[in-house]
């Protein structure tokens, strides 16, 4: 009865889809009206059905309903209860339902609650909306079906991917999915407005809550998952420039360079085709990261579908969004009005040149993701990874953290750099001083020192904008830009710092054995066979002390799943102020003289690399007091337009010489 029910909601959410679609163009073509009557509705009532379709899912997957394919192959009835919801999107089908349901609800909130557009640009915003998520339900139904029942249940499920049992998979994935529907919906926007000739600030005010709703979510996606992997996969790495990472970084990347060009276009009417471009640059680097997780061109960890029919759905999709949005682009682009201009040394000038950079480092990732894959058709296996990735994007980033630090500084449309010589100073007094102080400290690759001083300078130059103002006058809005930017700061203090004072000990120790990194002194106790809810393990139980410190009890696993079977390394950290104690326990490495069995450890000491992660936090943290601070300015302005009113039917009562209404 879940299948039928489930599979029932998703066909009238196509048809109502389909509705959308097609009253959304009549709209367009009929100022609006059919619009307002047919694709509203409809747009509402497939978010219920959307997510009811989802919900029903993770009902099959709490029970354990054998009877679905999808249940059997990815969960097991003795999997603990969290990871039975979690493996509902720890799959190829469930995690494309919940990334439709989260498009359909996007919709849904967006047909209900804006009231700001023209309904003509609405009508065509909705219909695009509407095209945008019949193709991805075509996608699910016919090639991905959730709700596939077996013609005979089976009597026990497969199980999930062992290294997806892990919290972070309740987190990391939505978060990621949440961003990409936000995409979607400015990319709707931006078309809507193309169509309709309505591209000015007015629709950059409607466009700006979703494109800095759906950076939030990427930031904390991105940095969540990055979490995940450093703790769950046992290599002592937080970033491998995997292709399935780089594909969650690509539309980060363009929704970063996005968020600047709608808030110009909407504080100062410039760079209107900056904004319809970039929006087109977001969604279509959220599509190639869908094909490339789904189309099984990808072997990783973090990929689910390896049917490349799947693939090729995916790839007809993107090229009709992407090319569809690119002929309109080509057709509309003249009608584009050139906004306000400004000098290059204004703060929409610095803003302009960090969006070029921001375009050349996707170019960098998008080129080294999709190279090995090029190379690959032809039979050629190239790899390639950081000693790519980090120096050629590293000569793109520098310049544009050192305009970051200095372009809240300046004035809109038109600026001195003159006005600015003492920040600018003291910001190149810091930089210089950081890269002296650590090479008198130690002789350090270029990169990681050049990180260090930048990101000194990036958290003094974050709190800059504030000298001469009074702190409990500034907007949160604001305050949102500080807090970002220093979590930059504090996110490059820690790459910079992990990459260059990173400590390693690999050694085989028996037990009662001792070794030294880094200040630290492991002392392997014993190894002991465990067991879990689904899995066995050997566990080590190890005594780290530094200094006259109080020693710390580690204890990294190597498991053993037999649901489906999989070995898998579970780390075990100790974390502290300036940075963490990372070790894993390998296999059996012979015996040392006295007959006793000695073990793999590796133990890494990595400094401030937490930073990493905080920074990542005050990053999403900026974008939330961001958009709390546009929602009071929104309530303010509402308020002062009420106030105006209630004052004009005031005036105009006592002119006609009868009382005034009370105010309410």
């Amino acid at each position: 009865m879940i299948a039928e029910l489930g599979l029932a909601a998703l066909w009238l959410a196509t048809a109502l889809a389909a509705l959308q679609m097609v009253a959304g163009a009549l709209g367009v073509r009929q100022g609006g009206a059919q619009a307002a009557i047919y694709a509203r509705p409809a747009a509402v009532v497939q978010a219920f059905l959307a997510v009811l379709a989802f919900v029903l899912l993770l009902y099959a997957f709490a029970i354990t309903d054998l009877s679905i394919k999808l249940v059997a192959t990815h969960s097991h009835s003795a999997k603990p209860f969290i990871y039975k919801l979690t493996g509902t999107w720890g799959n190829h089908e469930g995690s494309m339902l919940l990334w439709i349901a989260v498009l359909a609800l996007s919709g849904g909130l967006l047909a209900g609650l804006e009231r700001r557009l023209p309904e003509t640009t609405m009508s065509a915003t909705l219909g695009v909306q509407g095209f945008v998520a019949l193709g991805f339900y075509a996608f699910l139904l016919l090639s991905s079906n959730p709700f596939e029942r077996l013609p005979v249940p089976v009597p026990e499920g497969s199980g999930l991917n062992p290294l997806l049992q892990d919290i972070g998979l309740a987190i990391h994935p939505p978060t990621l999915y949440v961003g990409y529907v936000g995409l979607s919906v400015a990319f709707s926007l931006c078309m809507g407005a193309l169509i309709t000739r309505a591209v000015n600030p007015d629709f950059a005010k409607v466009m700006r809550p979703w494109v800095l709703g759906a950076w939030v979510f990427l930031t904390f996606g991105i940095a969540a998952g990055s979490y995940w992997a450093y703790y769950e996969l046992g290599w002592g790495g937080w970033w491998f420039w995997d292709p399935v990472e780089n594909s969650s970084l690509m539309p980060w990347l363009a929704a970063t360079a996005l968020l600047h060009s709608v808030s110009v276009l909407a504080a100062r009417d410039a760079l209107r085709t900056w904004t319809i471009m970039l929006g087109v640059v977001a969604f279509s680097m959220s599509m190639l990261g869908t094909f490339l997780v789904r189309s099984g061109v990808l072997t990783s960890v973090h990929a689910f579908a390896v049917d490349p029919e799947r693939g090729t759905f995916i790839l007809v999709l993107l090229g009709l969004y992407i090319g569809g949005a690119l002929a309109i682009f080509a057709v509309r682009a003249s009608s584009i009005a050139e906004g306000k201009r400004f000098t290059w040394t204004s703060r929409e000038g610095a803003l302009v040149f960090n969006n070029v950079m921001l375009s050349a480092i996707l170019a960098i990732v998008l080129l080294g993701t999709l190279y090995p894959l090029l190379t690959e058709a032809f039979d050629v296996r190239v790899s390639v990874g950081p000693p790519y990735f980090n120096p050629a994007s590293a000569i793109f980033a520098i310049p544009m953290f050192l305009v970051m630090a200095v372009g809240p500084l300046l004035r809109w449309k038109d600026d001195s750099p003159k006005r600015i010589q003492f920040e600018l100073a003291l910001l190149a007094a810091v930089v210089i001083g950081v890269i002296a102080l650590v090479a008198v400290l130690g002789d350090y690759a270029v990169l990681p020192v050049l990180g260090l001083a930048l990101s000194v300078g990036l958290a003094i130059a974050a709190f800059l904008p504030l000298r001469g103002r009074k702190l409990g006058r500034v907007p949160t809005a604001t305050w949102g830009m500080i807090m970002a930017h220093f979590g930059v700061a504090v996110s490059l203090f820690g790459m910079a710092s992990e990459s260059a004072f990173t400590s390693e000990k690999l050694a085989a120790v028996a037990p009662g054995g001792r070794e030294e990194v880094a200040g630290w002194t492991i002392e392997l106790q014993s190894v002991d066979p465990v067991a879990g809810p689904n899995w066995t393990a050997v566990e080590a139980r190890i005594l780290a002390s530094r200094g006259d410190g109080e020693p710390t009890l580690l204890t990294p696993q190597a498991r053993n799943f037999w649901a489906p079977p999989q070995a898998t390394s579970e780390s075990a950290l100790i974390t502290r102020w300036d940075g963490q104690l990372y070790a894993v326990i390998g296999d059996q490495a012979g015996v040392d003289a006295a007959g006793n069995t000695r073990w793999q450890l590796r133990v890494w000491w990595k400094p401030f690399v937490t930073f990493i992660w905080y920074g990542g936090l005050l990053i999403a943290l900026g974008g939330v007091l961001a958009i709390v601070g546009r929602i009071e300015v929104d309530l303010r302005r509402r308020r002062a337009a009420r106030l105006a009113t209630q004052r004009r039917e005031d005036i105009e009562a006592l002119s006609a010489g009868r009382a005034p209404e009370p105010a309410e």
